[in-house]
């Protein structure tokens, strides 16, 4: 396994463009209700796990513990108590698993926003988990760091804002095998749909019922953590933002972590932006923008990856700018652009509620080579089945 610290690549594809489908689900996806508790219930969709949320922090985090109690405990067991005599760097020091989870909340105690220590105690109290370990599987995500693309309308076939997203690291983490999709309604707070893993509560990828879309990379950076973990950032612009501008300033008005990159998508406004946040600024980069770690820009796109993956990406955006369908899209998250270690790939349309999402297999064979689930969120959010 992997050091936790190496530089994970996520591949973040924000694209505003397409609108048909290679693997199409049908239109009428299989809706089975699984279990439900309080406002809170648990469905399959074409025997995708989904996971609905409402309330206030605590109410949310205990239906989510509840809900999926064998897979959250699974889940953290593996990523905190197994293989214990193994060592990973962090921060320059050797850590075993369970030396990590106290380095972990040692380290964040007084930086993770209240509203979500209550969500993720009221999740462990509900899975019958102690919350410092739910807590510290949270933080995670903050040791990892990863590419991405926006295409805004006039680069699509459609004229349809679509925002694409492959998250490359930690197959052999086996988080795929706890994969959900969590469709949350926080009480005062934007409705969110979020591409999630059993038991975490931040966020890595996901949009709002304000057709506001976001997808993080990870650059360097380690040991610089004294602001508010990154994951937690992003679900704060998905239940904050209505606005582009909204979804900025919550990194700019916040403090920091790490070195991150984000594509932030803007459906009724097609906008979109990419961004650079160290603790110390934030930077933008607009469409068709040029940068100079992004020598090759198209217009109408933010473009955002590394080296040859950057280069196959834009080459391919170009090849293909103005005819972009949802199925040639998702194609763009395919090799060489996804990486290996390929754990996600999620293809958003904000303005229609809809993306598609295709997870790595048991075995670690990458994400893009997977089926694909297509998924209306707010047609889901209306009304359970059954």
């Amino acid at each position: 396994m992997k050091a936790i610290v190496s530089l994970v690549r996520f591949s973040l594809l924000l694209v505003v463009c397409t609108s048909s489908f290679a693997r199409s689900p049908a239109t009428q996806p299989a809706r089975e209700l699984v279990a439900t508790e309080g406002k809170g219930y648990l469905e399959k969709v074409d025997d995708y796990l989904v996971l609905h949320l409402k309330g206030t922090p605590e109410e949310m985090g205990y239906q989510h513990g509840v809900l999926l109690k064998d897979h959250v405990r699974e889940n953290m067991a593996f990523l905190l108590d197994q293989a214990q005599d193994e060592e990973f760097e962090v921060g320059g020091f050797k850590l075993t698993r369970p030396m990590i989870a106290a380095f972990l909340n040692t380290l964040f105690a007084d930086k993770v926003p209240e509203r979500f220590v209550k969500e993720m105690t009221a999740l462990a109290r509900g899975a019958d988990l102690p919350g410092a370990k739910v807590i510290a599987a949270n933080l995670i995500p903050e040791l990892f760091h990863c590419s991405g693309f926006a295409l805004l309308k006039e680069a699509t076939a459609t004229g349809k804002l679509y925002h694409g997203r492959v998250l490359d690291y930690g197959v052999d983490w086996r988080l795929q095998e706890h994969a959900v999709l969590i469709i949350q309604e926080p009480d005062g707070r934007i409705p969110f749909v979020n591409v999630s893993y059993a038991g975490f509560i931040g966020s890595v990828t996901g949009m709002n019922a304000e057709q506001i879309g976001i997808g993080e990379m990870g650059g360097r950076g380690e040991g610089k953590w004294q602001g508010i973990p990154m994951s937690f950032l992003v679900r704060m612009v998905l239940e904050q933002a209505a606005t582009l501008d909204q979804a900025i300033g919550v990194f700019q008005d916040n403090p920091r972590t790490c070195e991150y990159y984000y594509v932030i998508s803007d459906a009724r406004a097609d906008s979109a932006v990419g961004m650079k946040a160290v603790p110390e600024k934030v930077e933008l980069i607009r469409p068709g923008a040029q940068h100079p770690l992004l020598p090759n820009p198209v217009k109408n796109t933010v473009l955002m990856s590394a080296g040859d993956r950057y280069k196959a990406l834009s080459e391919l955006v170009a090849a293909g700018y103005g005819n972009f369908t949802e199925q040639r899209a998702v194609r763009l998250m395919d090799a060489p652009v996804a990486m290996k270690e390929n754990l996600h790939d999620v293809l958003m349309v904000p303005a229609d509620g809809v993306l598609y999402v295709a997870n790595a297999a048991r075995d670690q064979s990458p994400a893009w080579k997977q089926k694909y689930y297509r998924f209306n969120w707010l047609e889901l959010m209306k009304k359970r089945p059954g």
